[in-house]
């Protein structure tokens, strides 16, 4: 079959690799869609983090935000899963050790992750194997486009009930990215006043196609009660920014990651009796996230820009944006294509 291979820092190319087997407690799924992340992009570049730890390393296949069609199955996999639609976990766990057994499996110490670590294959391929204890089965309403942002959705769905707010609390989101408008448009679904802060005016324009009219500049920013912030951007600054902000007895919710520290002063946080709360993939989120997409209460479609074939998989983790893509930031891979 046909993959994505990164095979060094900068380098990727589509090569043909051996398919997947379903292992016992496995299944193969046809792929149908797939998201680029900055995770992907950190791969790609060499920028991510893992690859100097030694938690992942070339070559290695990525893509984590999918879905497709179950079509083989392993020893042990109950006959329901055939033929059906799903999405998945991507973090995959022991499922034996303590953080396991009391719901933590996304921070188990012999984690893997699907197209990110120890050398699991990722989705950005016509075939994946992943364990059916993963997956979750996708509804007729939820179509490729909103299956493949689940495992996003998943991640802001956490974000935006870290935040805490009853109906009517005051949300302030910074970052208008995948992550950001998508913890917005959950937050907006449980009934908070959301704004968004961007970097720039023609970085807000989609967040206003959503129907967010409060969303504004760093230099326009109104003085009032945030109740609670989420900082989903990728600029050190903000961690601080975020406490500074805040309503004393607040909470402040941490999903984005820069690339060098960020610093930030805990008396502020202590000062202010400030909850802060950090974010750590989307698992708890997933059924959520589906739920939501399901009864249309969140429409995450235009957030994907275009969607592409295969072949271009490579270039689109260089920075090539395609001459048709729309608004959105987020780009979608159909391997089939």
């Amino acid at each position: 079959m046909r993959a994505l291979v990164l095979t060094g820092p900068g380098k990727a190319e589509v090569q043909e690799v051996e398919p997947p087997t379903a292992a016992p407690g496995e299944v193969v799924v046809d792929v149908e869609r797939v998201g680029v992340c900055g995770t992907d992009v950190e791969l790609f570049t060499g920028e991510m983090s893992y690859l100097r730890t030694g938690r992942s390393w070339y070559p290695l296949r990525p893509g984590h935000e999918w879905c497709g069609r179950v079509t083989a199955l392993g020893d042990g996999v109950p006959e329901e899963w055939l033929g059906r639609r799903v999405t998945g976990d991507t973090m995959l766990s022991c499922r034996n050790c303590d953080r396991c057994r009391s719901g933590r499996h996304h921070v188990c110490g012999d984690m893997v992750e699907i197209g990110i670590s120890r050398g699991r294959p990722g989705a950005l391929a016509e075939q994946l194997a992943v364990q059916v204890t993963a997956l979750h089965a996708l509804p007729h309403t939820v179509d490729s486009t909103l299956g493949a942002l689940v495992e996003p959705g998943g991640n802001a769905l956490r974000a935006a009930r870290g935040a805490g707010l009853a109906s009517g609390g005051r949300l302030l989101v910074l970052g208008t990215g995948t992550i950001g408008l998508l913890t917005a448009l959950f937050a907006r679904a449980a009934g908070a006043e959301v704004h968004l802060m961007g970097q720039d005016e023609p970085r807000l324009g989609l967040a206003r196609r959503l129907g967010f009219d409060h969303a504004w500049t760093g230099a326009t920013l109104p003085r009032l009660p945030w109740h609670a912030v989420v900082d989903a951007s990728n600029a050190p600054e903000l961690p601080a920014l975020a406490l500074d902000l805040v309503e004393p007895a607040g909470r402040v919710v941490y999903i984005g990651l820069a690339g060098t520290p960020s610093t930030l002063d805990t008396r502020d946080l202590v000062l202010k009796d400030v909850a802060a709360i950090g974010i750590l993939g989307g698992s708890a989120g997933l059924a959520g996230a589906i739920a939501a997409y399901a009864d249309g209460s969140v429409d995450a479609r235009p957030l994907v820009a275009a969607t592409v074939g295969l072949a271009e998989a490579a270039g689109i983790l260089a920075g090539q944006r395609p001459a048709h893509a729309g608004p959105g930031p987020k780009i979608h891979i159909d391997p089939r294509r």
